[in-house]
């Protein structure tokens, strides 16, 4: 770091800074990536792309820039060499896509009442994302895992429809992935989501189908009213 300026930064803040400078990318070749899943160190990751170690080393940003989920794709093999990242035990995922979802992207996504002041709405728009994600929290190992995942970084209608239903006196209960009636050639997951009245016995379901046949999940149709079929 000696050959960077990184006075007055963080000790974070100055990591962050050197490996992201085209000249240091050697470094940034040599470090070890772990993924941390709700606070708990997951997966070990490796870029199937060597020019994508760039990106893991932008993903390293300081605790103050902290405003993403990021997001890892790809395939996932066996537990990491005891030599390779400190003795960490953890499953390797070879990466093919990684990506950032910032958390104010999400926010704007939400439509604003016209009652509703800047400052009350983002507030409140903050604690239903906050909801929304520690609901649906995975380390994307099962096909219902990958479903649920890209709806929560792709499809932010889920938070317009939840925000709205916070409006009507509903809140977000559950959200449960299950095979879809449809799946046949393809794997079609119908993720659903459950609200429950704050006043009644009342409950109202949506869900959303999403083929996760491949390793890039998609939406197979819009955000609906959910039919318990028994």
């Amino acid at each position: 770091m000696r050959r960077t300026d990184t006075a007055w930064m963080t000790d974070r803040e100055a990591l962050c800074e050197v490996l992201t400078q085209p000249e240091n990318r050697y470094l940034a070749r040599q470090l070890c990536y772990v993924l941390s899943i709700q606070g708990l160190d997951t997966y070990v990751l490796v870029p199937r792309d060597p020019d994508d170690f760039a990106l893991l080393a932008e993903a390293v940003r300081p605790s103050h820039q902290a405003d993403a989920i990021d997001v890892v794709i790809g395939v996932r093999g066996g537990v990491a060499h005891p030599g390779h990242c400190g003795g960490l035990q953890l499953p390797v995922v070879t990466i093919d896509q990684l990506y950032s979802a910032s958390v104010s992207y999400l926010v704007q996504a939400i439509d604003r009442p016209e009652s509703m002041d800047a400052e009350q709405f983002d507030k409140a728009a903050g604690d239903l994302l906050n909801t929304v994600l520690n609901v649906s929290g995975n380390v994307g190992a099962s096909d219902e895992h990958r479903a649920l995942t890209y709806l929560m970084v792709r499809y932010p209608a889920i938070y317009r429809k939840t925000f709205a239903q916070s409006m009507d006196g509903f809140s977000l209960a559950s959200i449960d992935v299950r095979r879809s009636n449809l799946s046949g050639a393809r794997q079609i997951m119908d993720v659903v989501l459950t609200y429950s009245s704050r006043k009644t016995d009342e409950v109202e379901k949506y869900f959303i189908p999403v083929d996760v046949t491949n390793e890039f999940p998609f939406p197979t149709g819009p955000l609906g009213t959910f039919y318990d079929h028994g």
